[in-house]
């Protein structure tokens, strides 16, 4: 059985790697775009895995 997100309608997708955005597409996952200006895979704004994301970008650029 195929999980669903059901994260709604809008929002974007927003590169983990370039940081680039691209408006979500209703039906077709973040996960399944790729960034127009780097290639890598798109994640939801706001996604488990963008919050992930987020939590670790924070942790590398805290002055110790």
């Amino acid at each position: 059985m195929e999980k669903r997100h059901d994260m709604g309608t809008g929002g974007d997708c927003i590169c983990p790697k370039c940081e680039a955005r691209m408006e979500h597409k209703r039906g077709i996952p973040c996960q399944d775009e790729r960034c127009p200006k780097c290639g890598a895979k798109m994640l939801r704004e706001d996604s488990y895995h963008h919050e992930l994301l987020m939590v670790k970008k924070a942790k590398k650029n805290k002055p110790e």
